[in-house]
């Protein structure tokens, strides 16, 4: 037994459901979630079949990278992650998908505006481009670190996927799938040559002020150890 057997269970639960759902590709993207009251994560390993791996597999790392326990490598992309957590203390989970529409805009790096209420109430004014960098480079370390303190919870990693943040892993999800279907419908409307309809900035303002409301919450129930 140890004291992580739960959180490893977590990570594994929610990273087999992305799979089944068609959010992870093969051996590709990583789900990771914060170890209560540490300054460390659980974190899927690297290249490894989702179906195939046990909670054992998940890896325990510090902040600092320093493994804590796990025979595996863990993700390449653990370094983001980190950056995520140690910037966002409203965050819990974190999801790297390489998910189909979303990845499209991937592609052709444009930011989704405030299409739907929804949206911006749980993923933020918009759905921002992090420039490229390659996979596991301190470059797009550092590319991340700086865009996620605009407080919104989904991103377009250019060329490359998508990430959700989250503050469980189940509003991780949630978050995944919101940008999913906010994907979809940008292409879609793109596709039509029309104008792009947005909701009004006094409702964009509104929205995304109850996001910020939740996580400024948080943060201080955090900060106060009550959490």
């Amino acid at each position: 037994m140890s004291e992580f057997d739960s959180i490893r269970q977590q990570v594994l639960d929610y990273t087999q459901q992305l799979a089944r759902e068609g959010f992870l590709k093969g051996t590709g993207g990583n789900v990771s979630v914060r170890v209560a009251g540490q300054n460390a994560l659980a974190i899927t390993p690297s290249n490894q079949d989702y179906f195939s791996i046990h909670p054992n597999d998940i890896c325990i790392y510090s902040f600092d990278k320093q493994k804590i326990e796990g025979d595996l490598k863990p993700s390449i992309e653990m370094g983001f992650h980190i950056a995520v957590y140690q910037v966002r203390p409203d965050v819990n989970c974190v999801m790297h998908t390489h998910q189909d529409f979303a990845s499209a805009i991937a592609l052709i790096g444009k930011s989704i505006p405030a299409l739907f209420d929804e949206q911006v109430r749980f993923l933020g004014r918009s759905v921002d481009v992090i420039p490229y960098a390659p996979s596991g480079t301190g470059l797009l370390v550092n590319q991340v670190r700086k865009l996620v303190k605009n407080h919104h919870n989904a991103y377009i990693l250019k060329n490359h996927g998508a990430l959700c943040l989250g503050s469980t892993p189940e509003r991780a999800l949630h978050n995944v799938m919101l940008l999913e279907k906010a994907a979809l419908s940008y292409i879609l409307a793109l596709c039509t040559g029309e104008k792009i309809g947005k909701i009004p900035l006094i409702v964009r303002e509104l929205a995304f002020g109850k996001l910020r409301s939740e996580q400024k919450k948080l943060e201080q129930q955090l900060s106060q150890g009550s959490v």
